[in-house]
């Protein structure tokens, strides 16, 4: 922790941001982008994940070109998100799975895998509340939800959440408050949820209610989305509904204050839609610092990394933001940085048992 808060303000800045890199390699355009921002995370997509000795090699490049321990994440959800399918065998769908001993073998499953590409955290598991009537909606999360209802979704995912920290892996509930109950894509457009605040508690907050209590969260993801029924429901200077993601209401009143969440608060991808179309990736980096955020992920566009970080950097400069507020964050960022194992050996023979499990757990699914 010292060792960040002693950081010159550039580093700090670069420690509040996830992004994404253009390869599947440690090029040069990838280490230019990796020394001047200086990321705190780096999350790997489909376009990144090739092979596993090169993925192996290009997680070791990265941690070893920052200056402190990144965490290196992904979005290995299974199903329709699963960004190892040209290593392992595609691993089933949240929404496939029926009981706790499966969501347990598939965290342990993935926990391991991961590790040994040189991951430390994943993007995972998807908390939002799929109800049957929800699932006629074009929404984008379709199969991603453990469940459709509330009590089902959180025993599930609670289960692959432990397991998948027991096995060196920090997990990532998302998307804060519940995105199960929107009506288009966040990759698109700001979705509009029309419930009360009793409905979104008793179903959507539920999941997060029962990990915080039991201390098994240490990251939470803050979705896109906009909820004119709650009183919290903030609009932006030109009178539009404010994102989940931006809102100060949302993170800082709702998800610390009222929930009394400790752990780490990331944004979902700043480049979505609903947030690049209305705000700009500048503006809307600040505003998601000032709403409470952590980290901030923008994990495309090289140009809208660095705008990103310009951005942050000169509101520090100019007091918009305090650096006292960058020290809270520092401190959230080097507290989950502190449970992170190391990567796990890449045993190319482990790695295709672990394949055949996986197509085993996915016909029983």
């Amino acid at each position: 922790m010292e060792t960040i808060l002693s950081f010159p303000l550039e580093k700090k800045i670069g420690q509040l941001f996830f992004i994404g890199i253009p390869g599947p390699s440690f090029d040069g355009p990838t280490r230019e982008l990796v020394g001047e921002i200086s990321p705190g995370g780096v999350c790997l997509f489909t376009r990144n994940i090739r092979e596993a000795t090169a993925t192996r090699e290009l997680t070791g490049s990265l941690r070893t070109a920052l200056p402190v321990e990144p965490l290196l994440s992904l979005d290995q959800e299974g199903g329709l998100v699963d960004r190892l399918r040209r290593i392992a065998e595609p691993m089933p769908a949240a929404a496939s799975l029926r009981t706790s001993d499966d969501a347990r073998e598939l965290a342990s499953l993935t926990a391991e895998l991961i590790r040994m590409l040189g991951f430390n955290m994943n993007f995972a598991p998807v908390v939002d509340i799929v109800t049957p009537e929800r699932e006629r909606s074009n929404n984008g999360l379709y199969s991603r939800a453990f469940g459709n209802d509330a009590a089902t979704a959180t025993e599930l995912s609670g289960v692959y959440l432990d397991e998948l920290q027991a096995g060196g892996v920090i997990g990532c509930v998302k998307h804060f408050p519940g995105l199960g109950a929107i009506q288009v894509d966040s990759h698109e457009e700001l979705p509009v949820v029309d419930l009360t605040f009793e409905e979104l508690s008793e179903t959507d907050i539920a999941p997060y209610r029962t990990h915080f209590a039991e201390g098994r969260a240490h990251a939470v993801m803050v979705g896109h989305a906009a909820f004119p029924n709650l009183d919290l429901q903030e609009r932006d200077a030109d009178g539009k509904l404010l994102p989940s993601s931006l809102s100060f209401n949302i993170v800082s009143k709702l998800l610390r204050a009222t929930m009394g969440f400790k752990g780490l608060v990331v944004t979902d991808d700043l480049e979505m839609g609903a947030i690049l179309r209305n705000y700009g990736i500048g503006k809307a980096a600040v505003m998601a610092v000032a709403a409470g955020a952590d980290m901030l992920a923008v994990c495309n566009a090289p140009d809208n990394i660095r705008s990103a970080f310009r951005a942050v950097l000169d509101a520090v400069r100019d007091g918009v933001i305090t650096e006292d507020r960058i020290d809270y964050s520092l401190r959230r960022i080097a507290a989950v940085k502190s449970l992170v194992a190391p990567p796990l050996a890449l045993d190319i023979a482990r790695l295709e048992r672990i394949s055949a499990l996986v197509g085993d757990l996915k016909k029983r699914s």
